[in-house]
């Protein structure tokens, strides 16, 4: 029995030590590329970043570095990429929306998207200002604040309680069910892989998925498209301005 526990401990010690050396890394590597950022040696701050993403993980800080090395080294395809895979992790970060917003400028496709009704426009807006996790926690709280509520409605022997458990209730309960909704949707965004950054630095979009299907449009690196679906090496887009197309896989990155 001692022996055994003394083995745990041991290996316990070994995964502590493991822990803190792989976090010391990591420290490491984003400070090395933070110091290759401001000497402008943007390359080397590249691939430091794509090192610590491999290594770590997705990371909407590293996404959102890494766009700006790119953007710096003026390859605006790969910038795009990573700002928009940093704005799924977090988008609430008006920086990283900032920064996207002046990557698409310098891209030579300027699609205008089709219109949409402001209340659609509104509520996704409003998920927009939280991640996945923090709509998930907002209604974790509030669904204990309902059940506080609830307690207060059905025990308070104050009528003036009652009320205020009755109504705050109510409120709790629709904020309960919108950051869940908010959350899943988010979350659904993060897995779904849906859209996709042209990286060809032009690709011409053909009307069916074959090399002599007709030529519909060419779109430019830089450029954002929704994946409607897949077949062989090829992928069905659709832009935001409602025109479809199929392109070669190679030409377009996952976001």
């Amino acid at each position: 029995m001692k022996a055994r526990t003394y083995i745990t401990g041991i290996l316990s010690f070994f995964f502590l030590q493991c822990t803190v050396w792989n976090a010391f890394a990591q420290d490491g590597l984003i400070k090395e590329a933070e110091t290759a950022y401001t000497q402008e040696d943007y390359n080397k701050a590249i691939e430091l970043y794509e090192e610590t993403l491999e290594s770590n993980g997705a990371s909407a800080e590293i996404y959102y570095n890494l766009g700006n090395a790119y953007y710096k080294a003026n390859r605006i395809a790969p910038a795009i990429l990573n700002y928009e895979r940093a704005l799924l992790l977090d988008p609430g970060d008006g920086d990283i929306r900032f920064n996207l917003q002046m990557a698409r400028e310098k891209t030579v496709d300027k699609i205008e998207p089709l219109g949409e009704f402001f209340l659609v426009k509104w509520i996704h807006s409003l998920q927009n200002r939280g991640s996945a996790d923090s709509w998930a926690m907002l209604g974790i709280v509030s669904f204990l604040l309902l059940i506080f509520c609830l307690l207060l409605f059905f025990f308070s022997r104050w009528i003036r309680m009652k009320k205020v458990g009755f109504y705050l209730g109510i409120v709790c309960l629709v904020v309960v069910v919108v950051a869940n909704v908010f959350a899943k949707s988010q979350k659904d965004e993060i897995t779904d892989h849906a859209y996709g950054i042209v990286f060809s630095p032009t690709v011409t979009v053909k009307s069916s998925p074959d090399a002599s299907g007709t030529d519909l449009f060419i779109l430019h690196e830089g450029t954002r498209a929704f994946i409607k679906s897949s077949l062989g090496n090829w992928k069905e887009i659709e832009l935001e301005d409602g025109n479809v197309g199929w392109l070669p896989g190679k030409d377009i990155e996952i976001i």
